[in-house]
């Protein structure tokens, strides 16, 4: 079978196209996540309801995977992904126009639910594509596309909403998108390894089935939720602490404090190629310790030990996801599309339900509660990492 190879025109071409499909979901998926404070203001409404934004959208999008990676079976990979970007993009555009609350999170579930089909079948297509040997760099290239449109969409969002309004920054990164979509659908190889089959609901079950019964698989999937879940969480409530006094930081600087993201689209790679050559368990382990470090350190009053500790704990957390993301990708055998969907179920699920409970712990306790929230989270991933790794026969480096 014919691979995608490096230092090749058409590895460029698709690297660089699944690229700008990471950037596009993640800049439109939590565009919203810095504007949290200006809805609970603007609306009336608390943190925790405010957070609906994001996670109404990460939670329709985490169930629509499922069936993304299903129809994808029967139309293929590429179409569903440039479908997905396109409606997504248009979606984006739309939301600006909510007349209240209630429309603005009617529109973000739509949102999600259309935005499904990038991170869905992007880890497939790369695993099914690439050759084997360079799997954890191009995941992590993907990886590091969707950490930059993250920070790219919070920054440009912070902006333009202190020159204008978020009605105005949510269209601008709508036009952005679509024209980045536009480019995706042009320049992306069409898949070569996997075989369009008929639609059939007992099939995609059984498919499903065979990862839901692994249980070593099934214990780096759930990881997903713990990682996910507590990064979304602490991007989630640091507006609100920065937002207020001591610190009473403009829209402007809270999008720029995403520019931390650059360490994610560094350490995605940089810690994915570790893993390719030390080992998945030893180099995720180290990811969630410095994780959960970042996450302490940001307890420290100082703005600048704050910014130190979101860095670390950024760098961390784009480690932990692109290393299970790969390790995912090489343990499946079978049914690769179903698995990198089921592990994203996970991941978007935390983002959704531990971003919202994290609502309840900043009510109550504020940043230390959040944090606490976080680190347990995190702590949690120890043992699945440890039975996964005992368990999971690694293919050859």
């Amino acid at each position: 079978m014919t691979y995608i190879e490096l230092g090749t025109r058409e590895y460029k071409k698709a690297s660089l196209a699944l690229f700008f499909g990471g950037f596009v979901t993640f800049a439109i998926l939590y565009t919203t996540q810095p504007l949290l404070p200006v809805f609970a203001k603007e609306f009336h409404v608390s943190a925790a309801s405010a957070s609906l934004t994001v996670s109404v959208s990460t939670g329709t999008l985490a169930v629509m995977m499922l069936i993304a990676a299903s129809l994808s079976d029967r139309v293929g990979k590429k179409k569903v992904m440039m479908i997905s970007m396109l409606l997504t993009s248009m979606l984006a555009l739309a939301m600006s126009f909510s007349p209240n609350f209630i429309s603005l999170v009617l529109a973000r579930m739509f949102l999600g639910m259309a935005a499904a089909g990038i991170p869905s079948l992007a880890m497939a297509y790369v695993a099914e594509e690439f050759h084997p040997a360079g799997i954890g760099k191009v995941m992590g290239l993907y990886i590091s596309g969707t950490s930059l449109g993250g920070m790219a969409g919070r920054i440009l969002t912070g902006l333009l909403t202190d020159l204008f309004s978020w009605r105005t920054a949510l269209f601008a990164i709508g036009i952005i998108s679509l024209l980045l979509s536009l480019i995706f659908a042009l320049i992306l190889p069409a898949p070569r390894h996997s075989v369009n089959k008929p639609l059939n609901g007992k099939t995609a079950l059984r498919a499903y089935a065979v990862h839901l019964h692994n249980k070593p698989l099934m214990a780096l999937i759930v990881l997903g939720f713990l990682f996910m879940g507590g990064f979304v969480t602490l991007y989630n409530y640091i507006g609100f602490l920065l937002g207020d006094p001591p610190y009473s930081f403009s829209q402007s600087v809270l999008g720029f404090l995403f520019i931390v993201y650059l360490f994610g689209s560094f350490s995605s790679v940089y810690m994915g190629k570790k893993a390719d050559l030390y080992g998945h368990a030893l180099v995720l382990s180290i990811s969630v310790a410095l994780t959960a470090l970042g996450a302490v350190v940001t307890l420290v009053p100082s703005v600048v030990v704050k910014i130190i500790g979101l860095s670390l704990f950024t760098f961390g957390f784009f480690g932990c996801h692109s290393i299970a993301s790969a390790w995912i990708g090489e343990c499946a055998n079978v049914n690769k599309a179903q698995a990198s969907s089921l592990y994203l179920l996970f991941y978007y699920l935390g983002s959704s339900l531990a971003g919202t409970a994290g609502g309840y712990f900043w009510t109550h306790f504020h940043w230390l509660g959040v944090i606490t929230f976080i680190v347990i989270l995190l702590l949690l991933s120890y043992p699945l990492i440890s039975y996964a790794h005992k368990h999971l026969k690694q293919l050859p480096q």
